[in-house]
């Protein structure tokens, strides 16, 4: 048969085409072109870069970095009436911020009501030194005419303000209402038009977007979009409206008073810019060495087994605190800069006071203004000002928003080369079969296979078949129809697709089966059809048998990705996934690969039925699973090198399947062996063990790990939080040598919370100041004011910059000090404690950022607000109480309500945000989950019932949003406006006392200022409580890590002490009971008792590394000992003990650094002892030494991130010469070679022979291949030994290592 090719190439283009496509009905093909260029060459993954691509990689990243979209494209996806809503929102909020400035034009009018009765009343006292009777009795019915106009006109005004305050609640509450109303249907919206969009984009996209990306971009980005498009907006509208309003009213009621003051603005920006300038210098950097701290964190928390098994705990510790203190001297740095910028804008604040009091008197003097007009400008200038202040994080929202919905907006437009969700394509209602690139016909419904090395091509195939890529040049074909002319969605559900790491989505083994129906004729069936197929397909993959065992049936759950089943039970469903609608086209991209031998002999039966009378391409890595297939072709470098059958292939003995099988042969017995797996065939169908939960065991044991379990779930009963002063207690513990900033800093605090009743004193001279007779008296005063005021701003602007720096500096010493101990501690914690899925390395790792952090909000600049504004009300109330104390008292039955207003505005605003953020966690999980399993999402066209799974659980959040949205707005726009009514009744009342005599102006103003307004100061200490909450909440969880101690304690000093010169190396297990502690009902050992002589390879032939774990003592057994040279490890302390052994473990860690760095971390003497020399001949050992020094740089050579830039060999060789470097007297071999491919396991595993001369080696493996040459081999099965002996003694009785090796055995005699 020819195979069609793309159209004829033009002469410079010599790749020949690869095409695919289908055959006659007699025969389904396999083909390929042979080329010069293998498949990489056609597809778009360049292996790396050429010099000259560098620099247009650069030019594409810059590209990548997307301009912020502007502020109105925000609303792009918004309804007409949701618009409307929003432009009726602003309308309102620019209403309400007008009703700020527009209280000063009252507040001005009703001061000026004091001056004219105080005027009056001094005018009183003046006739009354005169004997003249009339004189008196004039000014008598002077005062009282002025006292009844006094009250009338006080009672007018404070009314006004009381209608200014309805408005204000009537507009904030419907702006705020309509924003947030708005911005959660919008936000709901764009998230899954988010979705939708990642779900259709072609796999490609997914190689550079992880789905951790997906899943902060839809939980954080999303947020950050929502919140500039929330009330957020509205508030900068009443800001900007305050600002606007304030300096128009200003420069109305007197424009020479009012451009005076405007001075301000300009001191205000200069110094808040350079301030912002380098105090955010300092924090990028900061957060920069933070953030390498946290990736190193991660690297070692990850790997922490390796980091145990080394003791190289203090090294890397070390290395984290040299991060750590670079951040500790900036962020001191940072909090120079924040003191004194801080300082000189109070300065500039309260120099204004002066310049008002002082220029005013100047004025009034010259009859331009009255002291109304000189008040109402002044607070209005203050108002419009810091308005302006108050503008900037409101607006940083919007540009945060701005900036994050450049990526999202992307994505939502972003249309894919290969379109999902694009409906047009053929859908050919018969389809005969189905033919690859090929030109070696195979019979139809035949199974083919592709072998080769790792990087060969196999696995890109089957995504051209699935067409999650498209070949560059050539075609590929199906029925003789290009696959890019046929619907993707029908393409996908003619295929089942089996791949390599099952992935299962977290719902029921039904649910999961099921998916496999979506896009087919039965996915709309009714629930009996289809469990009809679900058990049909569950019997032909074997796993029927495991599922109707388990307690709830089909309808367990299987947990995120699966994690609730063993890998052999996870791969049975997937394949009846696959098989369930019956496709016609099954893929297997080495479906067996991960399992153990046991387990893939059950998957590899269940794979076979499901192939039977249907076209299927296998892929494997290991050569016995395809020893049976109709054609197997062997590739490297992406092309076919070899055709034919098993036996065909092996004939040729210089072939390359030839080779490839002898790498993996086991050596055969002394008798010639049939290599087909014949009578235990049957055994494989017998319900496993494996597939039970709970085994059957000894009732003494059993009762044993029951009371032990007790024991523990004592202990962890209730867990009590600790109390905020307990916690405060604890941390200035740890921090005894700071404790005296603290003090110097409390005391500049104390001194900034007395500065606002002390002004109040001077405002209220001031005010009576300007009643004064004649002008030389009022010059007099002013300028006496005017220079108290100047003298205030002095001593304020000090004392708030030494506060600030104090508080903030000692904080990040704290800080820095909480960050290396928290990590030292997270070291020190057992392995048990790991494998608790609370402590999972990312949430270790962002709790190690996050907590000391959350502490410094409050330890720092927060702590001494609070000081202060505790300080401010009780020094007001003091105050007032001392000058008026029954307006004083009316003020302190104000305080709940004035303080509370503070309150109310972080519940609504602030931690609004926060809950909103908690409550799309779930649907993020959901969004994260479908990103992260996206072939099997593509493969089983299930993106439509993911986007309707994220949409209903959108739906709960928006709802209880929008039901809170209603009363807590009231709630907030009830406290915006209570301080103009408390304002208004403080007037009122004041305006009877003072008009009745009871007090003087003087008294009033200063009771005012020092109660009411002093309160409102103090109210705003309520930003701070989500900083106190989340404070407290992190100081429990530190201190609860730090007084952790566990069981095997790693840093503990007890215990016999190991000389390494004594240690012979005999390992003895006697009757060893085990299970995981994180699995209790699992039981991994029941009774495993064996003897590893001094200087033997002896090797344990099983399905996990438990016996590891236990000689390395990361877990204790539950009854049983283990003895190292007859003396019970228990009794030896932790490190000495576990400086006799070295782990070479399955995934190689290597840490970012050098060569030199990560082999110097296996050695057990200090650093500076040892010599070049013998880290050589631990490499050369390794097999590494020539590889190393061929590189560049030699020993310094970086390996980046985990090793990122060596290869699977060559970290495992370097794993290996790290673990020679102390010269072990135990080396332990976990799986050292089953993660690598043929051609590097050879190398490794001559590495590992060299090892292992001369000492006791204990190792494990999977594949037999590894360990026949073992002096001793011990099959582990049902979690004791069976059999004991060398390979040839095992392999003549002929037990369960000789079936073990029958499933392994490859080719036949």
């Amino acid at each position: 048969m020819t195979a069609e090719s793309a159209p004829p190439a033009p002469p410079d283009e010599k790749e020949p085409a690869l095409s695919k496509e289908l055959a006659t009905p007699g025969h389904v093909a396999l083909e390929m072109k042979q080329s010069s260029k293998g498949i990489r060459a056609f597809l778009p993954w360049p292996k790396k870069a050429p010099k000259g691509m560098e620099s247009e990689a650069e030019i594409a990243k810059t590209a990548d970095t997307l301009v912020p979209v502007s502020f109105l494209s925000l609303f792009r996806y918004s309804t007409r009436f949701e618009i409307m809503l929003d432009l009726c929102g602003v309308i309102f909020a620019v209403a309400a911020g007008a009703s700020q400035p527009l209280m000063t034009l009252i507040f001005g009018r009703l001061t000026q009501d004091f001056v004219t009765f105080g005027l009056a009343e001094n005018e009183y006292y003046q006739s009354l030194q005169s004997a003249d009777a009339n004189v008196v009795e004039q000014a008598q019915a002077a005062l009282d005419a002025a006292a009844s106009g006094f009250r009338h006109s006080a009672g007018l005004d404070a009314s006004y303000l009381v209608y200014i305050g309805i408005a204000m609640f009537v507009s904030t509450y419907l702006y705020m209402y309509t924003w947030v109303y708005t911005s959660e249907v919008n936000g709901k919206r764009i998230r899954e038009k988010y979705l939708q969009a990642i779900l259709r984009q072609e796999i490609a996209y997914f190689d550079d977007v992880g789905a951790g990306e997906v899943a902060t971009r839809i939980q954080s980005d999303t947020s950050l979009v929502q919140l500039g498009i929330s009330e957020k907006v509205t508030l900068a509208v009443t800001f900007v409206s305050a600002f606007f309003v304030g300096f128009i009213l200003a420069f109305a009621r007197s424009w020479r008073l009012a451009l005076a003051l405007s001075s301000i603005l300009p001191c205000i920006m200069v110094v808040a810019g350079t301030m912002k300038q380098f105090v955010s210098k300092y924090t990028q950097l900061s957060l920069k060495h933070v953030a390498e701290a946290g990736s190193l964190a991660e690297e070692v928390i990850s790997t922490i087994r390796t980091a145990q098994a080394f003791g190289t705990q203090k090294v890397l510790s070390g290395i984290y605190d040299k991060n750590i203190d670079v951040t500790r001297i900036v962020d001191t740095k940072a909090s120079i800069w924040n003191g004194a910028g801080l300082g000189c804008l109070f300065f500039v604040i309260y120099a204004a006071y002066a310049l008002a009091f002082d220029f005013g008197t100047t004025l009034i003097n010259e009859g331009q203004v009255n002291a109304g007009q000189v008040v109402n400008v002044f607070m209005s200038i203050l108002i419009g000002s810091f308005s302006l202040a108050l503008l900037a994080p409101e607006l940083q929202a919007i540009t945060r928003a701005c900036g994050a919905a450049a990526k999202i907006f992307a994505t939502i437009e972003r249309v894919p080369d290969i379109d999902s969700e694009n409906p047009g394509g053929l859908k050919p209602a018969k389809m005969s079969q189905f033919s690859k690139a090929s030109t070696s016909p195979s019979p139809a419904g035949k199974t083919t296979a592709l072998v080769g090395a790792s990087g060969s091509g196999k696995s890109t195939i089957v995504s051209l078949t699935e067409r999650f890529y498209d070949p560059l040049g050539g075609s590929v074909m199906l029925d003789g129809t290009d696959l890019r002319e046929l619907n993707i969605k029908w393409l996908r559900s003619q295929i089942g697709l089996v791949s390599q790491e099952p992935v299962l989505f977290a719902t029921t083994i039904r649910g999961n089966v099921a998916h496999g129906l979506i896009g087919t004729p039965y996915e709309d069936a009714s629930d009996e059809e289809k469990f009809r197929l679900i058990k049909a397909a569950c019997i032909k993959s074997n796993a029927d048998s495991f599922v109707s065992l388990l307690p709830q049936g089909y309808d367990t759950m299987v947990g995120e990705r699966g994690f609730l089943l063993s890998g052999g039970q996870k791969q049975r469903i997937a394949i009846a996934r696959a098989i369930v609608s019956d496709p016609r086209i099954l893929l297997l991209d080495e479906a067996t690969s991960a399992l153990d031998t046991r387990s893939e002999g059950i998957v590899q039966d269940a794979l076979d039925k499901a192939a039977a009378g249907r076209t299927t391409i296998t892929i494997a890595h290991r050569l016995s699973t395809i020893k049976d297939a109709d054609c197997i072709l062997v590739m490297g470098e992406g092309l076919v090198l070899e055709r034919g059958t098993h036996a065909e292939l092996l004939a040729d003995e210089n072939g390359a399947y030839f080779r490839l099988v002898t790498a993996q042969t086991l050596r055969e017995g002394h008798e010639a062996l049939d290599a087909v797996i014949s009578s235990d065939e049957k055994d494989l169908e017998k319900p496993r063990s494996e597939d039970l939960d709970i085994k059957s065991t000894t009732r003494s044991i059993r009762s044993d790990v029951v009371s032990q379990l007790k024991d523990k779930g004592g202990d962890q009963a209730p867990v009590e939080t600790y109390g905020l002063f307990y916690l405060m207690g604890r941390i200035a513990g740890l921090y005894r040598e700071g404790l005296y900033r603290y003090l110097i800093g409390s005391f500049f605090a104390i001194c900034n919370g007395a500065a606002y009743p002390a002004s109040g004193i001077i405002y209220g001279q001031a005010i009576s100041g300007f009643s004064a007779t004649t002008n030389s008296e009022r010059r007099y005063q002013g300028d006496r004011n005017a220079l108290w005021f100047f003298i205030l701003a002095i001593l304020y602007g000090l004392c708030i910059g030494f506060q600030n720096y104090f508080f903030a500096s000692s904080a990040a010493v704290l800080t820095a000090k909480l960050r290396s101990m928290s990590f030292k501690a997270i070291l020190r914690q057992d392995i048990e404690y790991f494998d608790d899925d609370k402590n999972s390395t990312g949430a270790l790792t962002s709790r190690l950022g996050d907590n000391p952090q959350k502490i410094n909000g409050l330890a720092g600049v927060t702590l001494g607000t609070i000081v202060q504004s505790i300080t401010t009300i009780l020094a007001g109330l003091a105050v007032g109480l001392a000058y008026a104390w029954k307006l004083a008292l009316v003020g302190m039955a104000c305080l709940p309500v004035l303080v509370s207003t503070g309150f109310i505005r972080l519940q609504v605003v602030v931690l609004k945000d926060q809950k909103n953020k908690l409550a799309h966690e779930n649907s993020a999980q959901i969004a994260c989950e479908a990103a992260a399993a996206i072939r099997t999402v593509a493969s089983l066209t299930r993106e439509e019932h993911c986007l309707n799974l994220y949409r209903q659980s959108l739906e709960e959040p928006i709802r209880k949003s929008i039901r809170t949205a209603l009363w807590s707005n009231m709630l907030f726009a009830l406290s915006q406006a209570m301080g103009f009514w408390v304002i208004a009744l403080v007037f009122w009342y004041g305006a009877a006392l003072v008009s009745r005599l009871e007090i003087s102006t003087q008294s009033f103003f200063i009771a005012l200022m020092s109660t009411v307004f002093g309160a409102m100061q103090a109210g705003n200490v309520f930003a701070f409580v989500p900083d106190v909450s989340l404070a407290k909440g992190s100081a429990d969880a530190v201190i609860r890590l730090l007084d952790s101690t566990p069981v095997i304690d790693a840093e503990s000093t007890e215990g016999k002490s190991v000389l390494s010169e004594t240690i012979k190396g005999r390992i003895q297990l006697e009757n060893i009971h085990f299970n995981y502690p994180t699995r209790p009902g699992f039981r991994v050992l029941r009774g495993l008792s064996l003897t590893v002589e001094p200087g033997t390879y002896v090797a344990l032939a099983s399905e996990s590394s438990f016996s590891v774990q236990l000689l390395e003592r990361f877990y204790d057994p539950l009854s049983g000992q283990i003895s190292l040279d007859g003396e019970i490890i228990d009794e030896f302390n932790v490190q000495a003990y576990r400086q006799q052994f070295s782990l070479v473990s399955q995934e190689p860690t290597l840490y970012a650094g050098t060569i030199h760095f990560n082999i110097l971390l296996g050695a057990s003497k200090p650093e500076s002892e040892v010599t070049q020399k013998e880290i050589e001949a631990a490499c050369r050992d390794a097999n590494i030494l020539d590889f190393i020094q061929s590189l560049p740089d030699g020993f310094n050579t970086e390996v980046g991130g985990k090793g990122s830039q060596l290869s699977g060999g060559q970290k495992q060789r370097i794993a290996i010469a790290r673990a020679l470097l102390r010269n072990p007297k135990v080396l332990l071999l976990d799986e050292a070679t089953s993660a690598l491919d043929s051609n590097s396991e050879k190398v490794v595993q001559e590495a590992l022979d060299k090892a292992a001369k001369g000492r006791t080696t204990i190792a494990i493996a999977h594949r037999l291949s590894t360990i026949q040459n073992a002096d001793r081999i011990h099959f582990i099965k049902e979690g004791r030994v069976s059999e004991s002996g060398t390979h040839d003694e095992l392999l003549a009785l002929r037990g369960d290592y000789y079936e073990f090796v029958q499933l392994q055995a490859l080719s036949k005699k």
